[in-house]
């Protein structure tokens, strides 16, 4: 039999690069942790709107929002349609005020010429200050231009005439209200600007905006609407001058896929500019907002802003009212019920704290990639045994390749490139090193109970430690800024869940007579496969094919961010529950398969079970290995979060293992005592 060696060197340079990254994964902890302020933001527009359905004064009822925890209003664009439906515009076409006129009603715009195709804008009389209607006469000019807009010098009031499309007018963005900015200032709220950009932005386009937020210095942020930063494609460097001369935070909206942001072209450019100035943002979607309870949205709250780094909570007023309360009691509620959760989680509110730019320092990320090419070298070492040279040949070749570019001061492309294998090799070698204790156990002939869960429960813990360094490593090695904000992205989650299967089968044919003896030469594989071709089809096995393709086909379709496979009502609510008992809450697949198959596989060994069922359950333990590590590849979690995250799995796991343990051991003296009765009768 083969005996595999653990090459002391390359083990030493895995602790030399574990140290590395818990001192990366420490000043990662300690910028986290002072992230810890989230912002209450509602649309202004939503506010006045609930004000006149519940008929209270809107400076009363925002009092009242500020008092339940809202920090900021989000003020947009105007638009013609919103200010002639709130009376502070009238907005006519030509056709209707030759009407009004035909019938003696030219007070305000008196028996000048109007043509029927064009649009009318109406302000105040032409004595008054107005403010509303100055901005959006200058902001027509600049996304018109000056020949389509034009004022009308003989009326009583002010009147433009605008030339275009009447609906497209009506909807046209026509910059910020420096009036609801004063508005909401005025009730104590910070701001949070959302405006648009232009079509073929010019400098003076990018002042504008930036000359209605005036001069308060309560602008918290901003947040852009549709498909473009303001100042997109080439004045991205003017827009980000500007924010940061007045400290304003780049809000970034996450993705309904909670993948990245929503696009926007020169968002991910900007937070750059800004030396990543930046805070991440989230919406409930409206469609599942009109589905949820106020307490099952307080929970998705509460949830989300630990979980994703989400420091701007964007709230949506509810439409109608939720069981006996009345409808501003039910807004009312669902915004204290949030701050308070958020309050008993350390959280405090406010203005949106944002993280550091933090990189890590180039020598302690070439530790980790030096220590994950050690783990590569050395699994290659427990498949097919190869004379120590060869294997620091390999070791100085990989390393020198990838460290280069790190030292250079880039290497993303390198770092993503070590973490994904580290998430595979490291959860591998875990078990494959396992496999190797169970091989030289020595097992009593009438193994104990407790035996059984002593053990079992033992060297779970020790494999867990061991494949928790490869998430470890993962997150050292993407722990910079741009991945904790997620503008760049972890990659080959399936990969991550796929591979230590099959590294953990090849370590396996190795070791242990699957089908045949152990693999030993290459050729040996060739001929397993041969043998598995070979193997007689029948309608049992058809039966566990099929249901290990649909396992696989869950297994698979429910990794990543972009899954097809549905997932149960039935999960959903443990979900929920677990999320309530658990400030982590444990993954299914290391808590009720992984880890409980761990406690199989052992039983397995020490009853002595046929060899496919003992290799079922070692691959189902690989699966909670590889999810472990998997759960650091959310860099937007904190890292300490995921840590805490991987132990609630164990200790879930650990509890089901050993119950699935003592039942089947319970199940096994049954039947044994009806065996022996059955036979006494006879």
């Amino acid at each position: 039999m083969t005996r595999f060696k653990y090459n002391k060197v390359l083990l030493a340079l895995m602790v030399v690069g574990l140290l590395a990254a818990l001192v990366i994964g420490w000043q990662r902890h300690q910028a986290e942790g002072r992230n810890n302020t989230a912002e209450m933001v509602m649309d202004y527009e939503d506010l006045t709107e609930l004000a006149r359905m519940v008929g209270e004064p809107a400076h009363i009822l925002m009092g009242r929002f500020k008092e339940a925890g809202v920090t900021t209003v989000a003020v947009y664009d105007m638009t013609l349609e919103k200010l002639h439906r709130d009376g502070r515009l009238t907005v006519m076409t030509g056709a209707e005020i030759q009407g009004q006129v035909r019938l003696g009603q030219p007070d305000a715009v008196g028996n000048a010429g109007f043509s029927p195709e064009k649009l009318y804008i109406i302000g105040k009389s032409k004595s008054e200050i107005d403010v509303t209607y100055d901005e959006v006469r200058r902001d027509l000019i600049r996304r018109l231009g000056a020949p389509l807009v034009s004022e009308m010098p003989d009326t009583p009031a002010r009147v433009m005439a605008v030339s275009g499309s009447y609906e497209k007018l009506m909807k046209l963005n026509l910059g910020l209200s420096s009036e609801e900015i004063e508005h909401a200032e005025a009730n104590g709220f910070w701001v949070m600007a959302r405006p648009t950009n232009y079509n073929k932005v010019t400098s003076d386009d990018v002042e504008a905006v930036f000359s209605r937020l005036g001069d308060s210095g309560r602008t918290s942020g901003m947040m852009f609407v549709g498909d473009e930063a303001l100042g997109f494609p080439k004045l991205l460097p003017l827009t980000a001058q500007k924010l940061q001369e007045r400290g304003i935070t780049l809000a970034m909206i996450e993705h309904p896929l909670q993948l990245q942001f929503l696009q926007q072209e020169g968002l991910t450019q900007l937070a750059t500019l800004m030396d990543y100035q930046a805070a991440r943002v989230y919406v409930i979607p409206k469609d599942e907002h009109l589905k949820l309870k106020i307490a099952p949205a307080i929970q998705r709250w509460v949830v989300t802003d630990p979980e994703r780094n989400i420091r701007i909570n964007l709230l949506r007023k509810y439409d109608k009212p939720e069981g006996q309360r009345t409808l501003l009691e039910t807004n009312l509620d669902y915004v204290k019920g949030i701050t308070g959760a958020l309050h008993s989680k350390g959280f405090q509110t406010g203005r949106a704290s944002t993280l550091p730019a933090y990189f890590p320092h180039p020598a302690l990320l070439v530790a980790v990639i030096v220590g994950a090419v050690a783990s590569g070298v050395l699994f290659l070492t427990l498949l097919i045994p190869f004379a120590s040279r060869w294997q620091y040949m390999l070791l100085i070749a990989i390393s020198a390749v990838m460290v280069f570019p790190v030292l250079k001061g880039s290497g993303t492309l390198v770092r993503q490139m070590a973490a994904l294998g580290s998430a595979v090799l490291i959860p591998a070698l875990a078990m494959t090193w396992q496999l190797d204790r169970w091989k030289a156990l020595a097992v009593p002939s009438e193994p104990s109970l407790g035996r059984i869960l002593s053990y079992g429960t033992w060297n779970i813990i020790l494999t867990m430690l061991l494949s928790l360094v490869g998430g470890l490593y993962v997150a050292a090695l993407l722990g910079d800024i741009r991945f904790l904000l997620e503008m760049e992205i972890y990659r080959g989650v399936k990969v991550t869940f796929i591979m230590p299967l099959v590294l953990v089968t090849l370590a396996y044919l190795v070791r242990y007579p699957l089908l045949g003896p152990p693999v030993m030469t290459a050729r040996g594989f060739g001929d397993k496969v041969i043998r598995l071709l070979d193997y007689p089809v029948q309608i049992k096995v058809l039966l566990i094919a099929a249901g290990a393709a649909f396992a696989a086909w869950m297994f698979i379709g429910r990794s990543g961010h972009t899954a097809g496979v549905p997932v149960a009502q039935s999960e959903l609510e443990l979900r929920s529950f677990l999320e309530q008992v658990f400030s982590a809450r444990p993954r299914g697949k290391e808590a009720f398969i992984g880890h409980p198959a761990f406690f199989l596989a052992v039983m397995a060994v020490w009853q002595r079970w046929p060899q496919a069922l003992h290799y079922a359950f070692v691959i189902a333990a690989t699966i909670a290995m590889g999810s472990l590590v998997e759960t650091f590849a959310h860099l937007r979690t904190p890292i300490m979060m995921s840590t805490e995250r991987a132990f609630n799995g164990l200790l879930v796991g650990v509890a089901c293992g050993i119950a699935a343990v003592v039942g089947l051991w319970v199940l096994q003296k049954g039947l044994r005592l009806l065996g022996r009765s059955n036979d006494s009768n006879e």
